[in-house]
C-alpha cells in the first residue's frame, strides 16, 4: 500500500488555505506523481494563495470526457494539527480524509492503469487551492473549464456506508449593514434612529425565511451594533447564511431579502445589503442517478447515494451542466477538527472502484 506512505508524505506538509508556500509544495508533489503516469501540467499562478493544478491527458475528439476534482488546502495554520498516525484501521491527520485522502485515491486508480500498460486518454484532474475558504478565487477557473466534459467525479469524503453524493444545498454568505443615528440615551433619546433595534427585527423577517420541510435554512450567525448602554445605536450589522436545495427555494428567499433589506422597521434608518450566492445548488438529477445505475454495473458494486447539506466544488461543475457525482474519497469523520481520521479498508475499495471506472471509461464510448 504505497498510497499511505504518499498520503504521509503530502498530509506532513502544512497546506492551511492561506499558507500559499505550503500548498504550492503539495502541489509540486502531485506535479510529479502525475507528470509520471504522462499527464500535462498546466499551473494557474497565484500571488497570495496556493496556485491551482491542471492535469491533462490525450484527448480523443470523438470520446466523452472525464473530470477528476479534488483541491490541495486543508483548515488548520501552522502548528495546531500537523501530525500523522496510523492504527490498524484508521489513519489520523489533517487531511486524510478531506481531502488528501481523496486525491490520493484518484492517483492510486491511475497508477492501476498504467501498471496494466493501459493508456490513460480523456481524464483530466483539476486540483484547485482554496476550497476551504469557499473557492472565491477558483469557481470561476472551474466553471470555465467543466464545460469542457461530459462527467465529473469529485474525490471528496464518502459516506458512512461509501454512499456517493448525488446532492448538495447551495449555499449564500450574506450581509447587512444598517446605519442609524446616534443620541444620548438620557437626554435626546428620541432624536436617535436605533440600528440595533432595526437590526432585531430584520433578524426575525430572515429568520421566518426558513423552511424546514423544504430544506431551506437562513441562520444569523453573527450580530454586531452600537457604542455603548448610553447612546442610541447609530450602526449594526448582520452576517447571515442561506442553504437550499433547489433554484425555487433559492429564488423566494433572494427575493424576500431584497425586501427585508428596502423595510425600514425603524423610521430613519437605511439598510444595504452585501454577498450573495457562494455556490449553486447541485440537485439531484435522472442523469446523476442513471449514472450512478451504470457505474453499478460497470463495477458490479451496489453502490447507495446521498445528498448533503454541506457544499463543494461539486456544486460549481454540477451549476455548469456537467453530469456530476461526489463522494468518491474514503470515507472518514472528524474532518475540520483534530480528530479527523480516514478508514484503511475505504481506500481499498475506493481505489478499486475508481479503477474500473477509468479502464471502461477509455475503452468504451457508451459510458453514460
Amino acid at each position: 500500500m504505497n498510497y499511505l506512505r504518499d498520503l504521509k508524505a503530502i498530509v506532513q506538509i502544512n497546506s492551511y488555505t492561506k499558507n500559499k508556500p505550503g500548498v504550492d509544495k503539495v502541489g509540486k508533489v502531485f506535479d510529479d506523481w502525475f507528470s509520471e503516469l504522462g499527464f500535462n501540467i498546466k499551473i494557474y499562478d497565484r500571488e497570495l494563495i496556493g496556485s491551482h493544478r491542471y492535469y491533462t491527458s490525450k484527448h480523443d475528439k470523438n470520446s466523452k470526457r472525464l473530470l477528476l476534482l479534488g483541491h490541495l488546502d486543508t483548515v488548520f495554520p501552522e502548528g495546531k494539527f500537523e501530525d500523522y498516525s496510523e492504527e490498524e484501521d484508521w489513519i489520523y491527520g489533517p487531511g486524510v480524509c478531506d481531502m488528501k485522502g481523496g486525491n490520493i485515491v484518484a492517483l492510486a486508480a491511475l497508477r492501476e492503469l498504467k501498471k496494466q500498460n493501459i493508456e490513460i486518454q480523456n481524464i483530466d484532474i483539476l486540483l484547485v487551492s482554496d476550497e476551504e475558504t469557499g473557492s472565491d478565487d477558483s469557481k470561476t477557473l472551474t466553471a470555465e473549464l467543466a464545460k469542457k466534459y461530459d462527467y465529473c467525479f469529485v474525490y471528496e469524503a464518502a459516506g458512512v456506508n461509501l454512499e456517493v453524493v448525488t446532492g448538495r444545498k447551495g449555499v449564500g454568505t450574506f450581509f447587512i449593514d444598517i446605519q442609524g443615528k446616534a443620541a444620548h440615551a438620557g437626554n435626546s433619546y428620541t432624536d436617535g434612529h436605533d440600528a440595533n433595534l432595526e437590526a432585531s427585527y430584520k433578524l426575525q423577517e430572515l429568520v421566518r425565511l426558513t423552511d424546514l420541510s423544504k430544506g431551506t435554512t437562513v441562520n444569523v450567525g453573527k450580530i454586531e451594533g452600537g457604542i455603548g448602554a448610553n447612546t442610541i445605536s447609530p450602526h449594526a450589522n448582520l452576517v447571515f447564511e442561506l442553504r437550499y436545495k433547489n433554484s425555487d427555494e433559492r429564488d423566494r428567499v433572494l427575493h424576500s431579502i431584497d425586501d427585508i433589506v428596502a423595510k425600514s422597521y425603524v423610521k430613519g434608518t437605511i439598510s444595504t445589503l452585501r454577498g450573495g450566492i457562494q455556490r449553486d445548488v447541485m440537485q439531484t438529477s435522472k442523469e446523476s442517478l442513471r449514472l450512478v445505475e451504470s457505474i453499478e454495473k460497470i463495477t458490479g458494486t451496489s453502490l447507495k447515494t446521498e445528498e448533503r447539506g454541506g457544499v463543494s466544488d461539486a456544486n460549481i461543475v454540477s451549476s455548469s451542466g456537467v453530469i456530476t457525482l461526489d463522494g468518491f474519497g474514503p470515507f472518514g469523520d472528524g474532518d475540520h477538527t483534530i480528530n479527523e481520521r480516514a478508514s484503511k479498508e475505504s481506500f481499498v475499495s475506493r481505489i478499486e472502484l475508481s479503477k474500473k471506472l477509468f479502464v471502461y471509461f477509455i475503452k468504451n464510448s457508451d459510458f453514460k
